[in-house]
């Protein structure tokens, strides 16, 4: 049973339920530099995972040949249209819900901590690491949800699907998550989280949604040939 990763699902719908309520309270002012903020944390802590690239060519084609299938696939359409759908049966009109959505996903779901945390629970049952990333996903969701809204609250879904997808992936195959494959996850997952920086600070608008195919050439890169780079 996935403890720790229902923990964090539920720390994330907690954390993102208090900052919608208390968002509406705050003065434009106030959400922009809060905005600001948190464009800047992103970028932080989208560098520092970035910096764990063991393979810079790998990371390289894994976001080019990423970006192509995202939008020869219409990626972003794909999951704005699904994001549109769960607003229209939540009778939600906020206007960065699916934004707000694949932000949090990212942010929560794309890093060591993540990864590690849920093989750890897979392989030895230590829900350890997770609940710790349970109290730090809280308070994020919180910060994330006074400015995006209740698209952070559904971004617990995606959460939940990907870690215990990892956790029953250890237990099944223990030797699948060498600490290369970590790494390389980690860094190109960094360079995406980059940026949702540049996003969230408007300096330029990337279509991050088209790059999450990247997560997926990168385990194949690295799992097939990992010699070679």
């Amino acid at each position: 049973m996935p403890l720790g990763t229902i923990v964090n699902a539920v720390a994330v719908m907690v954390g993102s339920t208090i900052g919608t309520l208390i968002g509406k309270r705050f003065p434009e002012r106030i959400r922009k530099i809060v905005f600001q903020a948190i464009g800047l944390s992103t970028l932080v802590i989208g560098m520092r995972m970035a910096f764990e690239v063991q393979s810079i060519l790998v990371l390289i084609f894994s976001l080019l040949l990423g970006g192509v299938t995202g939008e020869f696939i219409k990626l972003h359409d794909r999951v704005n249209k699904a994001a549109d759908g769960l607003k229209s049966k939540f009778k939600n009109s906020q206007a960065h819900f699916s934004e707000g959505l694949v932000t949090a996903f990212l942010i929560f779901c794309i890093g060591s901590m993540t990864i590690v945390g849920a093989i750890d629970e897979g392989l030895r049952g230590d829900h350890t690491i997770l609940f710790t990333k349970s109290v730090l996903d809280g308070f994020t969701s919180l910060a994330l949800a006074s400015t995006y809204g209740f698209g952070v609250f559904f971004s617990a879904i995606p959460l939940f699907l990907f870690q215990a997808g990892i956790t029953l992936l250890a237990n099944l195959s223990q030797d699948f998550f060498s600490t290369l494959m970590i790494a390389q996850l980690t860094a190109v997952g960094g360079a995406m989280i980059i940026g949702i920086g540049i996003n969230l600070l408007d300096i330029k608008q990337i279509r991050i949604i088209n790059l999450l195919p990247a997560l997926i050439w990168v385990v194949l890169f690295t799992r097939f040939f990992p010699g070679i780079w």
